[in-house]
């Protein structure tokens, strides 16, 4: 697996990869501060590509705050251009964007799939959009669990939460790279 690429843009702590590092593939975690998604240029043979650009602009959480969507799409296309660069290179099995359900719909479009965390195990009601060319990771959970806080509840109580809401969680990662190695 050395030679797989997997490119993590916008990664943050590199969680949704890690599944790929674990495995031993080459994964490259394009993420501030070191890396910046805008000038970044992809290498030969990415294998696949796991974007999560921030979304703050783009939340639903984010209520009536004013929103800055050309900042937001700044980053995403960004993202894009670096997917149809390493496609047009000839390379890439897959590729995913995740953002959680909200206005970036209405500029990139209905997502190949929504889910929410909690159908992969963890304990999380945070509905999530993915777009791309994947396959789907199956569900283990098809019964939302009782007592999860709904995501807007779980932010209100905890500032804190919002950062730790932002990290894909292990069981969904997992999923992921089952379903696209």
């Amino acid at each position: 697996m050395k030679n797989r690429i997997i490119l993590d843009l916008c990664g943050g702590t590199g969680a949704w990869s890690t599944p790929y590092r674990d495995a031993g593939y080459d994964v490259r975690l394009i993420t501030l501060p070191d890396h910046d998604v805008r000038l970044y240029k992809p290498p030969e043979s990415v294998h696949g590509i796991l974007a999560a650009p921030p979304c703050t602009e783009f939340s639903l959480a984010k209520g009536n705050q004013p929103r800055n969507f050309t900042a937001g799409m700044e980053i995403v296309e960004a993202c894009l251009k670096i997917i149809w660069a390493a496609r047009i290179e000839g390379h890439l099995k897959w590729w995913c964007m995740e953002n959680p359900r909200g206005f970036l719909r209405q500029f990139i479009g209905v997502p190949a799939v929504s889910v929410q965390y909690w159908q992969f195990g963890d304990s999380l009601c945070k509905p999530t959009d993915l777009w791309g060319y994947f396959t789907r990771p199956q569900p283990l959970c098809h019964t939302k669990p009782k007592g999860l806080p709904k995501l807007k509840d779980a932010m209100n109580r905890d500032h804190q939460r919002g950062n730790r809401i932002a990290v894909t969680p292990p069981r969904f990662a997992q999923a992921f790279f089952k379903a696209n190695p």
